[in-house]
């Protein structure tokens, strides 16, 4: 009787239970969710509203078998998808991803997705379901687990589970085996060893007639090429079966399945031109293949839709990446410039970019557009304006620098603020690079120190003047400009005024007495000068230019001399420390110091050095701007050294900035000798890796150029003469030998040097830079290179240590080659020199000559990296490699 009073007992409470979860209200529904939500008038309403919701999720959450939990976990991802945290439901998907209804698995799996990582250690909970879920035998179950498992594998989940995807990679289902594609291409990003398990399933996808386990798989064989050179070098045999699939795109009649604005699948288009640009690049045979397909798409496409200007974009780029024909190159300008026209900003942008990479690879076809790229200097968008600007400059040359500069002047008066530190700074890089005459130049840096106002960049204003200090034949005709525009210019605009007053306390004389061609008197001149210093609008930098300006004319002025002396007592008792000094001591000249003054005032020497000849500067831009990717020569001359790896000084970076200046802006490895003929930089001095070199100052002809490619330390000698400069000896410290012709690039005379001993290492030179002046060696030759219609023979001659080797260079094509320049490095322990060559240019079949000289000290093997550039019918090609096969008699 008990036992059944139990038995009813249990039974009502019991149901007590259950009426009670039946009395509890339904949770609200996802969509109700996103109603109340949306309907929140304020931030705090709609936080009311979310944490609400979340505290009621938490409580469901409790109960081990809540039936609302698939509802729960959806609004839940909805809350995290507005920004408020939801990670407390990471474990209730780890259970809905358990349960065997799809329709809690398919929410669990998209809950991990949104809620795991793989920083967090959770995730790694779901490998086992993931696992059970891949071998599956329903399909949409098995694509939950790819799907989730290409979004949040981590490395230790892909060693597990790749296995079950590369199987499923062969499945005979298309709808597998397209998802299990974009795992695997998760998979060998977190694993790339793994990418050989893929290889043999990868190379079926492209067999298939569906397209989107086309695409899957021409992306997943893109990622590989791109990670691995052994891949990149197995897929190149593909290049026709990719060149066939894209030619059934173009010639399909309409699919309705695929047809997007016209065009038959654009989007697998786009990703074989991107995998046919990465298998063709640098590989003549699959750029030849694929050529008339590019040229195909690149003509049948339809460019009035967008979707049809990305694929001719992806075109352009795979032309102007492989080796493709010039027809073809030009081409894909064209259409470039087809892209200018259009009316919508982002395309005029692309082609903007698209062109400002491919100019210096076909600068004559790019320069066709011209005018149409100079309009876009006047587009309404800051980035069309920005990147035209950077196009025009790299478009500028010697036929067009006036047009050009014309154009550009215009653009800098009316450019932003931050145009026209940039723009200013450029126009004068071009104009010392292209101007035709001194008096164009002169004219054009006083336009672009007017048009840029204040933000003129200091290096702009000191090449003005330093180009007027050294044109002795136009100081007067400046000096007569300058004095109009600072008899009429604006006192807020300082950069302006300090080129004048520095140029007009230098050159006043010619001011004064007519040779400037406009009639000034001294009052007009100090009433100028008073209203500067004085003024508030002016800066203490300007003031100081003028002050100085001012005490340089009371040297050259004969009436206001006693008008200059008040004026400058007048800045003993200024406010600012800098100008009070410069007022103390300039008034002792007028007082004390008389008698010194007028020497003490005279001109300035001309600032020599600082500023590269027309013939310099056509040396050190001879090929090394060719491509916007050569900044560095550590990353292409790597050094050969590798032994010679030390810690070097923190001074070292600084101080070799005079061999960063003459490789064009390229820096050399720590283990290397870098000789580079025809650049010239002012001399500084330096310090070599292990070797400390003091250079008095001044030192003319660059002494320090010697000790940077010699490293040597010998004893004063006899004055060295070279370039018609006669240079003492105790200022060629360090110098073993003297590079005649290294400050310009025409062939020079013969060196002339002494060596009285060979004790420290130095390399002797000849009397004779021609290599059929020296004697013929037993020693057998080399062919040191022979690519690109360009091959070197080198004959070899060893004396006393030194290798002297005679280069031969001769012009296989039929193009005619310009601005050839040849460049080399030598581990440190070897000591390198290069004379000048015979010329710089060769006609087809023609052979230039160059003498390279090689001091051995440690009889060890010689190797020696190599880099070559040249013109060749107008087209800029660059080269490099290393020669390794000398003959070993030359160290033995």
């Amino acid at each position: 009787m008990s036992s059944i009073k139990q038995v009813i007992n249990d039974a009502v409470e019991k149901g007590k239970e259950v009426y009670e979860k039946v009395r509890q209200p339904n949770p609200i529904r996802l969509r109700d969710l996103i109603r109340q939500i949306r309907s929140a008038k304020t931030a705090a309403e709609e936080r009311a509203v979310v944490n609400r919701e979340c505290a009621y999720i938490r409580l469901t959450f409790r109960e081990e078998d809540s039936v609302w939990r698939c509802r729960n976990v959806a609004k839940l991802l909805y809350i995290h998808m507005l920004g408020y945290p939801a990670h407390f439901g990471q474990m209730e998907c780890l259970k809905l991803i358990a349960s065997p209804r799809f329709t809690d698995k398919r929410i669990g799996y998209l809950g991990a997705m949104l809620l795991l990582d793989e920083r967090q250690d959770v995730h790694l909970l779901i490998t086992n379901s993931l696992k059970n879920d891949l071998n599956s035998s329903t399909q949409f179950v098995q694509g939950l687990a790819l799907c989730t498992l290409g979004a949040i594998a981590s490395p230790e989940m892909s060693r597990d589970l790749a296995g079950e995807v590369e199987r499923l990679l062969k499945s005979s289902n298309a709808y597998i085996r397209k998802k299990a594609a974009v795992c695997a291409l998760r998979i060998i990003l977190k694993v790339p060893e793994l990418m050989e398990m893929f290889l043999p399933a990868t190379r079926s996808l492209l067999t298939e007639k569906n397209h989107g386990v086309l695409i899957t798989g021409v992306t997943l064989i893109t990622e590989m090429c791109r990670q691995s050179p052994d891949m990149l070098a197995h897929f190149k045999k593909i290049v026709p079966n990719l060149v066939r699939i894209l030619k059934n795109l173009i010639m399909a009649g309409y699919s309705p399945e695929h047809d997007v604005q016209g065009v038959s699948d654009p989007f697998l288009q786009v990703k074989i031109l991107k995998l046919l640009r990465l298998l063709g690049c640098g590989d003549s045979d699959a750029s030849e293949t694929m050529n008339d397909i590019l040229a195909q798409v690149a003509t049948n496409t339809e460019s009035s839709k967008n979707v049809g200007n990305a694929i001719l974009y992806e075109t352009v780029l795979s032309i102007m990446d492989i080796k493709s024909e010039s027809g073809l190159r030009v081409l894909a300008i064209n259409i470039l410039g087809r892209f200018l026209l259009n009316a919508d900003k982002n395309i005029r942008y692309v082609a903007l970019n698209t062109l400002l990479r491919v100019v210096y690879a076909d600068n004559s076809a790019v320069q066709r557009h011209r005018s149409t790229i100079l309009e876009c200097l006047k587009d309404a968008d800051i980035s069309i304006r920005k990147r035209a600007m950077e196009l025009c400059f790299a478009l500028i040359n010697g036929n067009n620098i006036r047009t050009m500069m014309k154009e550009l002047l215009l653009f800098l008066e009316k450019a932003e603020p931050e145009f026209k530190a940039t723009c200013s700074s450029k126009c004068v890089l071009a104009a010392e690079r292209y101007a035709p005459s001194v008096r164009w130049h002169i004219d054009t840096l006083l336009k672009v120190v007017e048009a840029a106002g204040n933000h003129v960049p200091d290096d702009v204003v000191s090449s003005t003047i330093q180009l007027i200090s050294e044109t002795r034949g136009e100081q007067a005709y400046a000096v007569g400009e300058l004095w109009r525009h600072l008899s009429h210019a604006q006192l807020e605009y300082q950069p302006v005024i300090q080129v004048a007053t520095w140029c007009i306390g230098e050159f006043g004389d010619l001011l004064l007495n007519g040779q400037a061609d406009v009639t000034v008197v001294e009052s007009e001149v100090i009433e100028i000068y008073q209203k500067i210093l004085w003024s508030s609008q002016c800066s203490i930098t300007t003031k100081e230019y003028a002050l100085t300006s001012l005490m340089k004319l009371s040297a050259r002025l004969t009436q206001e001399v006693q008008s200059i002396q008040q004026v400058v007592s007048a800045f003993g008792s200024h406010l600012n420390v800098e100008l009070q000094q410069r007022g103390i001591e300039y008034s002792q000249l007028f007082t004390r110091h008389n008698h010194m003054r007028g020497p003490l005032l005279e001109r300035m020497p001309p600032f020599e050095g600082t500023r590269a000849s027309s013939e310099d500067k056509a040396a050190i831009t001879n090929g090394l701007d060719a491509s916007p990717d050569q900044h560095n020569l550590l990353n292409e001359l790597s050094p050969l050294d590798n032994n010679n790896t030390s810690n070097s000084n923190a001074n070292e970076n600084n101080e070799s900035n005079a061999l960063l200046d003459l490789l064009g802006g390229m820096e050399p490895g720590d283990g290397d000798t870098v000789v580079q003929v025809g650049a010239a930089q002012p001399p500084q001095p330096q310090q070599q890796h292990g070797l400390s070199t003091v250079t008095p100052a001044p030192v003319p002809v660059n002494a320090d150029i010697l000790d940077l490619l010699g490293g040597l330390d010998s004893a004063p000698s006899a004055p060295v003469t070279t370039n018609n400069t006669t240079m003492p000896a105790p200022l060629l410290n360090n110098s073993s030998f003297v590079l005649d012709g290294l400050l310009n690039n025409t062939p020079s005379a013969p060196v002339i040097n002494s060596f009285p001993n060979n004790s420290n290492n130095s390399i002797p030179t000849t009397n004779s830079v021609s290599p059929s002046d020296l004697q013929q060696s037993s020693i057998p030759g080399i062919k040191a290179y022979e690519k690109n219609g360009i091959k070197l023979d080198m004959t070899f001659e060893v004396q006393e240590g030194v290798t002297t080797i005679n280069m031969l260079a001769t012009n296989t094509s039929q193009a005619q080659v310009t601005d050839f320049l040849f460049q080399a490095a030598v581990p440190k322990s070897l000591q390198l020199q290069m004379l000048n060559p015979s010329s710089t240019a060769m006609a087809p079949a023609a052979t230039l000559t160059q003498v390279i000289k090689v001091n051995n000290p440690n009889k060890v093997p010689l190797r020696m990296r190599i880099r070559l550039s040249w013109s060749a019918n107008g087209a800029m090609v660059q080269d490099q490699g290393e020669i390794s096969n000398f003959p070993p008699a030359l160290w033995q």
